[in-house]
Formats: structure tokens, C-alpha cells, sequence
């Protein structure tokens, strides 16, 4: 099959006046950072490196991480300040989002920070839901063996977290399309089923609100090895 208008405008297509492949992807425009918004970073993971200490790495989500900035993760709930940032091994003096970066924290231990905290500015810290909170989800089921009820405690991905939550409450399900209530308090979910959900964490976990930070409020919800539902964060109740 020949490909026509990739790079240069064919003769091939008279009807069409539109522009050529490459053309048209020059002219994209980057949609704008989230840089006004408050400091999101979801560390990935922690190392010890000899001489500096130990460093979280992770990814601005939203917001600007400025060197000399004061600092909390959560849900550990430890305070720091900003020694230096690193991007592909050398010193920046501030990360945006997009910026993946290693962290290096005054005073911090690996307790303090592991895969799944999330780090913020002291002042508008990452929101925390406690095992005694629930938040609420707007979620379609995309596999499951027989259906998702109350009680089921599979475990949630959300950005970089991985934490087992329990469908504490079926809340109503949903016309896919229109976003209808087709039914208050369903007892179970099945394949392809959209619906409003609660569910409570086993143990303290950062969420946003997916209106406030999508980045931060969208979530998959897996088991036996597979993606049972995917969702977003609608409402929270921290517990706290």
C-alpha cells in the first residue's frame, strides 16, 4: 500500500487540500505546563548513594520544585528542604513538570520516602487518604471473572502507587454513554459496566481530585494480573 502526503503534497489526492502528514504535526501546539498549580512530584523510587545520601527520584507533576525549597512527602510526613536537583546527571536549580529528577534532601532516610509517597510544598501538601477514608470513583469495569462487589480488595494503581483498596460501597451504575443513573446501590458490577464507587484504603495513600490534578486523580484497579476497572477520583473523604 503506497503512502501519499507523508512529507510532500501528492498529485495523487487533487481532492484534498489539506496539509501533509509532517506539515501537520509541525504544527501542533504543546498544551501548557501545570506550573501554577501546587507541587505534585509521586516519587518513583529511593537510592543510597555514597557521599550525597539518600536521593528520591521522581516526576513534576504539577507545580515548580525550586532548590533551597522547604518540602513534606506523604504520607510519611517527613519535612526537608531541598539540597540539590538533578536532571540526566546534572544540577538544575528548578524542575517543572515533566521533569523527571533525582532529589537530594537534607536529613532524609529511606523510611521517609519510597515509591508511591508523594512530595509537596508544606503549605498545600499531597492529600492523604487514610485506611478509615474512602474517596470516590467514577470507574468502567474492563475485566473481571464474574463481577465486582462490595468487600472486593484488589490492588489500585495510581500514579505511582500501588496499594490494596477495598469497594467498601457500589454506589450506582451508570449509563456509559450518557452518564445516566441506571441503578442505585447495584449489588455487583460486571464486564463493561460504568459506575460511581467508594473504596477505602488499606493503608494511607496520596490522591488528588481528578478536576484539580488529573495527573494525581486518575487510577486502575488490577487483579490476577490483570486490569479489572479504570477510573477517576470524583470526591474524598481524607478520614482523617
Amino acid at each position: 500500500m503506497a503512502m501519499e502526503n507523508l512529507s510532500k503534497k501528492s498529485d495523487k489526492l487533487p481532492w484534498y487540500d489539506g496539509p501533509t502528514l509532517i506539515d501537520a504535526i509541525d504544527n501542533f501546539t504543546l498544551p501548557e505546563k501545570p506550573t501554577g498549580k501546587a507541587l505534585r512530584v509521586p516519587i518513583q523510587d529511593s537510592y543510597s548513594i555514597k557521599g550525597t545520601g539518600v536521593v528520591p527520584v521522581g516526576r513534576v507533576e504539577t507545580g515548580v520544585l525550586k532548590k533551597g525549597d522547604k518540602i513534606v512527602i506523604m504520607p510519611t510526613g517527613f519535612e526537608g528542604e531541598i539540597r540539590t536537583i538533578e536532571m540526566h546527571h546534572e544540577e538544575i536549580p528548578q524542575a517543572e513538570p515533566g521533569d523527571n529528577v533525582g532529589i537530594s534532601i537534607r536529613g532524609i532516610t529511606l523510611q521517609d520516602a519510597s515509591r508511591g509517597d508523594c512530595l509537596g510544598h508544606p503549605n498545600d501538601p499531597p492529600t492523604v487518604i487514610n485506611p478509615s477514608g474512602k474517596w470516590t470513583g467514577q470507574i468502567i469495569v474492563i475485566w473481571h471473572p464474574t463481577a465486582v462487589a462490595q468487600g472486593y480488595t484488589p490492588v489500585v494503581h495510581a500514579h505511582t502507587a500501588q496499594v490494596a483498596a477495598k469497594f467498601v460501597s457500589l454506589v450506582k451504575k451508570l449509563d456509559q454513554k450518557t452518564g445516566a443513573v441506571i441503578e442505585d446501590s447495584p449489588k455487583f458490577l460486571k464486564r463493561n459496566e460504568a459506575a460511581i464507587v467508594e473504596l477505602s484504603p488499606i493503608k494511607k495513600m496520596c490522591l488528588e481530585k481528578y478536576e484539580n490534578f488529573p495527573e494525581m486523580g486518575r487510577f486502575a484497579v488490577r487483579d490476577m494480573g490483570r486490569t479489572v476497572a479504570v477510573g477517576i477520583v470524583k470526591d474524598i473523604d481524607t478520614g482523617a
